[in-house]
């Protein structure tokens, strides 16, 4: 049983990552309704943040529903509402190649974004002109294929600009991880020479503002809860919150004990969490 410090008596919005921290696949890990069911009792706030920008802000809400952790859309925020947010203000007039799903492509579009459609040719590949690209975006994309890579590959060598919207290399799946956004960005990134000139996502500050933001906080009374120390906990210390890792997810104990910057907590899952406020 963990001694609760002082400075966690202060929580008062809670931040959640969803992947490995709270669920993994369609389960709900150990504690995690718990957790919610304590912050929600104690009348504290708590926001979802996923790295992931495969559905809308809807589906990810629905499906903590579903597990039994009460959860509206406005509590969760994504890497693909983070990203269309932000470009919407500062480049709405560019046009975008996306390597990316339905679901995000229809994210951005909904924020005022030009996504360029791709159309086929008379040698039946599906091809866009990579002159007309004005901007690039890099997500999580399990259709990814040459020919996307390409595209996107001869539109930054020809100048267009470069987003992404988050680096994790690998996402936490049921029996092992899958190939990520940052495994994509690296390979541009190698192909080009180029990096990539805004990430979304977390560790960005750009997330970590629309997470500040919406608690309506400041971040020393806030606590970060996440699975990866690169992209979670960085996230967490670097904007001024508490920071507690969990081992559910990607994250080893020896990874988080030698950790920089290191975790306030590791909790071996969310449980632990769950004890300290109470709720067992």
């Amino acid at each position: 049983m963990h001694h609760i410090p002082s400075s966690l008596q202060t929580i008062e919005g809670f931040v959640f990552d969803l992947d490995g921290t709270l669920y993994l696949g369609e389960d709900a890990l150990p504690g995690a309704v718990d957790t919610l069911t304590a912050i929600r009792r104690q009348g504290k706030k708590a926001l979802f943040l996923s790295n992931k920008p495969l559905y809308p802000r809807e589906t990810y809400a629905a499906k903590l529903n579903r597990l039994g952790i009460p959860a509206h859309p406005d509590d969760v925020i994504t890497s693909a509402y983070v990203l269309g947010y932000h470009l919407s203000r500062a480049a709405r007039e560019l046009r975008y190649y996306v390597i990316g799903e339905e679901n995000l492509k229809a994210e951005l579009r909904g924020q005022g974004l030009t996504i360029l459609e791709e159309f086929q040719d008379q040698d039946a590949m599906d091809v866009i002109d990579p002159l007309g690209v004005e901007g690039v975006i890099v997500a999580f994309d399990r259709t990814l294929d040459y020919r996307k890579l390409n595209t996107a590959y001869q539109s930054l060598l020809r100048g267009a600009r470069f987003f992404a919207t988050n680096p994790d290399k690998a996402c936490p799946m049921p029996g092992g991880s899958i190939p990520d956004c940052g495994a994509t960005l690296a390979a541009l990134e190698y192909l080009t020479g180029r990096k990539v000139e805004l990430l979304a996502g977390k560790p960005s500050p750009l997330m970590a503002s629309v997470v500040v933001q919406r608690l309506g906080l400041p971040p020393e009374k806030s606590l970060m809860v996440g699975d990866r120390l690169e992209t979670d906990i960085r996230m967490g210390k670097d904007a001024g919150m508490l920071a507690a890792v969990v081992l559910t997810g990607v994250a080893t104990r020896q990874q988080a004990e030698n950790a920089t910057p290191p975790a306030d907590f590791i909790f071996e899952g969310v449980g632990e969490l769950a004890r300290l406020l109470g709720a067992y």
